[in-house]
């Protein structure tokens, strides 16, 4: 499975912007898929994630200005994060991860896959 991400770029604070993240190489609907972000000299942290029904998780910090869809039909693995009232804190590197998950008679498995990064700096 790759993951390809996109739409980062440079904004003031209070404006948007929308990633994109599509995931090829897989026939199977992604189980969970999300953002991390990781700022300099920060560890990765969760930003917001979506399961395949739709489900929806965020951090505190960006519940209420950012939000988290799916594609649908042939476009189901792909994720967008809409960003807006953007402040400089949000400045990271903006990463897609996707998760599959596989339930037999005896074992649950859980695959991760991680797409490249994508710059986002919020700054005037």
């Amino acid at each position: 499975v790759q993951l390809q991400a996109s739409g980062g770029g440079l904004v003031q604070p209070g404006g948007s912007l929308r990633l994109s993240c599509a995931a090829s190489g897989t026939i199977f609907s992604l189980d969970v898929m999300g953002w991390y972000r990781q700022a300099p000299g920060e560890q990765r942290e969760s930003v917001a994630h979506i399961t395949s029904g739709g489900n929806t998780n965020y951090t505190d910090s960006v519940k209420g200005r950012f939000t988290i869809s799916r594609g649908t039909a042939k476009n189901k693995n792909t994720v967008y994060l809409q960003m807006n009232s953007l402040k400089p804190e949000d400045t990271a590197v903006y990463y897609c991860k996707a998760r599959r998950i596989t339930i037999s008679s005896d074992a649950r498995n859980e695959y991760d896959y991680w797409g490249q990064g994508t710059q986002v700096t919020v700054s005037s």
